[in-house]
C-alpha cells in the first residue's frame, strides 16, 4: 500500500505544479515556463518517491514497465488506479485555489486540459494530434525504462529534462499530455470538449507505452543472449589450439648457368680427333698388302 499511497501523492505534485503554472503563471512565464514546471515538478516526485515506488507517477510509464516484464499485472493496476486519483485530487485544489481570485475563476477559463482543433492553440488535426502523443509517449517511456534499468544518480534530472523538451515542442499541438493521469484530472473537472477528447490522450499514451516496453524487452533479451554466450565463446577460444601463422619462403627464380664441359668430355674430345688419322692409315695398309699378294688378277 505505501508504494500505491506514493504513486498517488507523486502524480498529484506533478499535475498541481505542472497545471497549476498553466492556470496561475502562464501569462508570466510562457510556454518555456510552463515546460519547465513540468519537468522540474517530475524531477522532484522522481527523488521523493522514487525509492519508495520507482515514481512513475504515468500510466503510460507503468504500462512501460508492464510490458517489459519488469513489473507484475496486478501491481501495475494499482499504480495506475491510484495515479488516476492523485490527478484528480490535484486539480481540484488548483481549481480551489483559483476560484480565490478577485475576479472570479470558472471552468470555462481552464484548468490546463489538453485538447486540439479549432478551439485548441495552434488548430491542429486529430492525426497530428494522436502521432504527436504517440512519438512523443514511446520517447520519454523508453528514455525511462532505460535510465532507470541503468541505475544512474542523475535518472530523476535526465527524465525532467526529457519531458520539458516534449513540452517546448509540443504545447502548441495539444498542450502535451503523455500521461493519460495528467489529462485525466483536468478533463473531469472541466467537461466540455475536454472531456470529449479525453480518448485520445488515454488512447495514444497507454500504446505508446506498452510498445516502449515491448521493445525494450526485446533489447534486454538479445543482450542477455550475448551475455550468457560470452563465457562459453571464451571458453572455446581458450581450449581451441594455437596455430602461429609462420611467413611463407619465396622461391627466388635465378637464370640458369651454362653447363659446364666436365674434364672426361674435355679429354675424350683430344683422343677422338687423334684416333680419326689412325683409322685411316690403317686402310691405306690394309689396300696395299691386298696389292702385294699373290692373288690372281683377270685381265679383261
Amino acid at each position: 500500500m505505501k508504494k500505491y499511497i506514493a504513486e498517488m501523492l507523486g502524480t498529484f505534485v506533478l499535475v498541481f505544479i505542472g497545471c497549476g503554472t498553466v492556470v496561475f503563471a502562464s501569462r508570466y512565464v510562457g510556454s518555456i515556463g510552463v515546460a519547465l514546471a513540468f519537468g522540474l515538478a517530475l524531477t522532484t516526485a522522481a527523488y521523493t518517491f522514487g525509492p519508495i515506488s520507482g515514481a512513475h507517477v504515468n500510466p503510460a510509464v507503468t504500462l512501460g514497465f508492464l510490458s517489459s516484464g519488469r513489473m507484475k499485472l496486478n501491481q501495475a493496476m494499482g499504480y495506475i488506479v491510484f495515479q488516476f486519483i492523485g490527478a484528480l485530487l490535484a486539480t481540484a485544489v488548483v481549481y480551489m485555489i483559483a476560484k480565490g481570485r478577485a475576479t472570479g475563476y470558472t471552468l470555462e477559463m481552464g484548468l490546463g486540459q489538453n485538447g486540439w482543433g479549432n478551439e485548441y492553440a495552434g488548430q491542429y488535426s486529430t492525426g497530428s494530434a494522436f502521432w504527436f502523443e504517440f512519438i512523443a509517449t514511446f520517447i520519454f517511456v523508453k528514455v525511462v525504462l532505460k535510465t532507470t534499468a541503468c541505475d544512474l544518480k542523475i535518472t530523476g534530472v535526465v527524465i525532467g529534462l526529457t519531458l520539458a523538451a516534449i513540452h517546448i515542442l509540443g504545447m502548441p499541438i495539444t498542450g502535451v499530455s503523455v500521461n493519460p493521469a495528467r489529462s485525466f484530472g483536468p478533463a473531469i473537472m472541466t467537461g466540455g470538449t475536454a472531456l470529449h477528447q479525453l480518448w485520445l490522450f488515454l488512447l495514444a499514451p497507454s500504446l505508446a507505452g506498452l510498445l516502449a516496453g515491448i521493445c525494450d524487452l526485446c533489447c534486454n533479451c538479445s543482450c542477455n543472449i550475448q551475455s550468457a554466450l560470452a563465457p562459453k565463446v571464451a571458453a572455446l577460444k581458450a581450449a581451441a589450439p594455437k596455430v602461429e601463422a609462420k611467413p611463407v619462403a619465396r622461391p627466388t627464380t635465378k637464370p640458369a648457368a651454362p653447363a659446364k664441359k666436365t674434364s672426361a668430355t674435355a679429354k675424350a674430345t683430344p683422343v677422338a680427333k687423334a684416333a680419326a688419322p689412325k683409322k685411316a692409315s690403317a686402310k691405306r695398309a690394309t689396300k696395299s698388302r691386298s696389292a702385294g699378294s699373290g692373288e690372281p688378277r683377270l685381265d679383261l
